[in-house]
């Protein structure tokens, strides 16, 4: 009997007496059912048919998947790893995973089906917004690293899924307060409706009937924004009044509360008038600003748990045999050795016992060239093993290691409240008491001249002063120009960013990625021999090619790679080309092939390469780390603001000062650390600067959070930018002159808004106090106010023209000592 072949898209058996096909790559295919058919008609008619081809190069069997990769997936069928995220229900096993790779509905469809037909699979459930998969599976008949094979095989990796209880209770508050936003907003509108209908400049022929249950049905739609949107509100008033702390919570409620019993007063009687549309306004405008508040904290939260994730899940144990065994990285203990094969990451701190290689370490210095390490040498976890294996024996894990100190920097600088963010609290308590006095003053008065009005004077005070437009005359603007800047390639994370920057004296610069490129290229090349340049390059690029070192990319790739290349860690490159042994690297690893004298570099800057055979050196190859084209105009626009410009940086070259020498910055420093960066920026707060930082690696995360403003460049780690106060998403510093323009606008725009709240608050009060506004004028008022300042503030959506690198590089030149 013959086996059912398998469905060309899916991959699962067709069922006998099936007919569904279709021509891809020029043949007929069988399909197991019309979905399959329909999506391999769409690839094919949407010009994506190399979908196929290429999925047809990959592994379609989960024994054939990388042997590392298949004991790594072993490692899950043991029950003492299972116990933290599978959970036992009888016979069968449930667990949630983690894919990644999904991108549309598709996707999900595909995992559903492929799973729930193999044997032993009762569920499988994926929830497309969040990208969980739910398992219920038998464990005796399949185990869980075939379902993950599984994965694999169709395209999608899969881990459990374990959360971070912070950022999962963050996003749990977050999802809370956006059904309480959007239950407001909804009901708001049908309260608005309802109420309006009832006044009288739309009361035309409305029966007194009609008009009593329209005054309900405005009631009934607010309740819900009252007792379930708002609780929020009511809570955190109850919780400062038992604290003897005012916040705006406790103004917010009362007028929330006031206006609310007013309207069910009128709602009963039909005598006054409706405020449930009040209540529904400032809740929607409130409960907006609070949801933005919680988004930009679950970002924050979220910063530290991603730094985990730079550590392998397993690694190669070595036993007193020096046999190897995968272990996940929780078992490992101190004293053990480990094999790091080239390629993986290390993956705790330690010294190497056995093995000389490079070791990429820009995760902590910064630093883009990998850097040699032998036998003796001390290595950090989470940084990347380069050229050849090596044999580490592990000394810190967990809390002391180097990894867990920036989390720990990071923590500590983001607790930090600003100075700013301390004196606006104690305006706000100032203000706020001075509302309620007022308020409870009127009204006790009024209480002895005439008990009728006193109770709508106070109320009418309430929503006549209440901080709707102050509130609203910082973030509006700051929305405003965030929206603006975002045009411009600027991405602003936290709102204080374009107020913080007009307070800035001091700007630190990194270096690698930040001001250069980030990227080696080769700039020269000058030949020692009778060979051309051309030819010189060529033979380098022959050895280059066989090489995975970030040097190499700067050669490009040869069509005729060189033979028997092996590579010496921290000297260079040896091989074959034709009957020519070449070497290229350091200049003695080379002349130490024909026994010639080390000849003199042609510059003392940059880096400069080698290239020699047995008869002695052929030529020098310039490679550097271009500035950036913008760099000048950015350093012009800092200088012609006053600034002091700083660079800090991982990298010990003589770049580091050749940088700032052609950029004319007024201090550089190589070599530092990231707590040595922190340290740099905290002495320089404690003098009294305002400090901007712009980096873009994950050693610049302690740094980026401590320092008073940070801007975090496109291409840095997730890290970075998640850490920072704003992310350069265009990577071009030009963008930044603008933003320092715009910040200056911005300032005037919120002293204009608070200017007029202000004027706003001081005329109305008096009139309310003297009975001359009613509550309805006051709110009609409170809202002019707001829209206002809300206009005032879309005029900073037109964005400016930025000047270009040439116009700045006149300032520039004059600026430089």
């Amino acid at each position: 009997m013959s086996l059912p072949c398998p469905c060309y898209h899916c991959a699962l058996p067709v069922p006998a007496g099936t007919v569904f096909n279709a021509v891809v790559l020029g043949e007929t295919r069988a399909f197991c059912c019309p979905g399959c058919q329909a999506v391999a008609e769409s690839i094919v008619a949407g010009g994506l048919e190399h979908y196929y081809r290429h999925r047809s190069e990959t592994s379609a069997n989960p024994a054939d998947l990388p042997q590392q990769l298949q004991d790594e997936l072993r490692l899950f069928d043991r029950s003492d790893v299972q116990r933290g995220f599978v959970r036992e229900d009888g016979d069968c096993s449930e667990t949630t995973l983690m894919v990644e790779g999904i991108s549309c509905a598709a996707c999900g469809w595909l995992i559903e089906k492929h799973l729930r037909n193999l044997p032993g699979v009762e569920n499988a459930q994926l929830n497309l917004s969040s990208h969980r998969l739910t398992l219920r599976w038998s464990a005796q008949t399949l185990p869980l690293s075939r379902l993950l094979a599984e994965l694999r095989r169709i395209g999608y990796a899969a881990h459990p899924y374990r959360p971070d209880q912070a950022s999962e209770r963050l996003a749990t508050e977050n999802r809370s307060a956006l059904r309480r936003l959007g239950v407001a907003g909804l009901l708001w509108f049908q309260a608005m409706m309802a109420t309006m209908a009832t006044w009288p400049e739309f009361n035309v022929d409305l029966s007194p009937e009609l008009h009593t249950i329209l005054r309900w049905v405005a009631l009934f739609l607010t309740i819900p924004i009252v007792f379930y949107s708002c609780a929020p509100l009511f809570k955190g008033a109850a919780r400062d009044l038992r604290t003897r702390h005012l916040s705006m919570d406790v103004s917010v409620s009362l007028a929330i509360g006031l206006a609310f019993l007013a309207g069910i007063w009128t709602a009963v009687t039909g005598h006054g008038e409706l405020y449930f549309d009040t209540v529904g306004m400032f809740a929607l405008f409130l409960l907006t600003g609070r949801y933005l508040e919680r988004r930009a904290r679950q970002r924050t939260a979220a910063a530290t748990a991603q730094l985990v994730n730079l550590l392998p899940a397993s690694c190669l144990r070595l036993d007193t045999n020096g046999h190897a065994e995968r272990i996940l990285l929780g078992e490992l203990q101190v004293g053990d050795r480990v094999q790091v094969p080239p390629g993986a990451v290390i993956p705790a701190d330690g010294r190497i016992v056995d093995g000389r290689s490079s070791v990429d370490e820009s995760l902590l210095t910064g630093e883009y060239l990998p850097l040699a390490r032998c036998q003796g040498d001390r290595v950090t976890g989470g940084t990347l093993n380069v050229d050849s294996p090596l044999a580490v024996e592990v000394e810190t894990l967990g809390p002391a290691s180097r990894l867990s100190a920036i989390v720990r920097l990071l923590e500590r600088a983001q607790t930090e409240k600003p100075r700013l963010g301390r004196i606006a609290d104690r305006a706000a308590q100032v203000f706020l008491l001075c509302s309620l006095i007022a308020a409870v003053v009127v009204g006790a008065v009024w209480w002895q001249l005439d008990p009728t009005r006193a109770f709508w004077i106070v109320l009418a005070m309430l929503v006549a002063t209440c901080p709707c437009a102050l509130s609203l005359a910082t973030p509006t603007a700051l929305t405003a120009a965030t929206g603006t800047l975002h045009k411009l390639g600027v991405l602003v994370t936290r709102g204080h960013v374009l107020e913080g920057l007009n307070q800035i004296d001091t700007v630190v610069f990194d270096k690698t990625g930040t001001l250069t490129e980030g990227r080696l290229t080769l700039r020269a090349i000058h030949p020692l021999a009778d060979l051309n340049a051309d030819q010189c390059l060529a033979l380098a690029a022959a050895l280059e090619t066989r090489s995975e070192h970030p040097i190499a990319r700067a050669f490009g790739r040869a069509a005729q790679p060189a033979d028997a290349v092996y590579a010496t860690p921290g000297l260079g490159l040896q091989g074959q080309v034709k009957a020519r042994r070449l070497r290229i690297g350091r200049a003695a690893f080379v002349c130490a092939l024909s026994g010639a004298d080390v000849p003199t570099a042609p510059a003392p800057r940059g880096q400069w390469l080698l290239l020699g055979d047995q008869t002695g050196p052929l030529a020098w190859f310039g490679l550097d780390d271009r500035l950036r084209a913008d760099a000048a105009a950015l350093v012009a626009a800092c200088k012609a603001r006053g600034w002091r410009t700083l660079l800090l940086s991982g990298d010990s070259s003589p770049m580091v000062l050749e940088v700032a020498g052609q950029l004319g910055l007024d201090q550089a420093q190589g070599g530092l650390r990231p707590d040595d960066k922190l340290a740099q920026v905290k002495a320089l707060q404690a003098q009294g600067h305002k400090v901007l930082m712009l980096g873009d690696g994950i050693n610049d995360v302690p740094v980026l959070a401590a320092a008073d403003i940070s801007i975090a460049m496109g291409s840095a780690t997730d890290l970075a930018k998640t850490s920072a106060d704003a992310v350069l998403l265009s990577n071009r510093l030009q963008a930044l002159v603008e933003t320092f323009d715009l910040a200056r606008r911005t300032r005037r725009n919120i002293l204009q808004n608070l200017l007029w709240a202000t004027l706003y608050n001081g005329l109305m009060l008096p009139f309310a106090a003297l009975g001359w506004i009613t509550p309805v004028w006051a709110a009609i008022g409170m809202s002019a106010s707001s829209l206002i300042v809300v206009l005032n503030a879309l005029r900073l959506t037109r964005p400016r023209s930025l000047p270009t690198v040439a116009e700045a590089r006149p300032c520039l030149a004059g600026a430089q000592p």
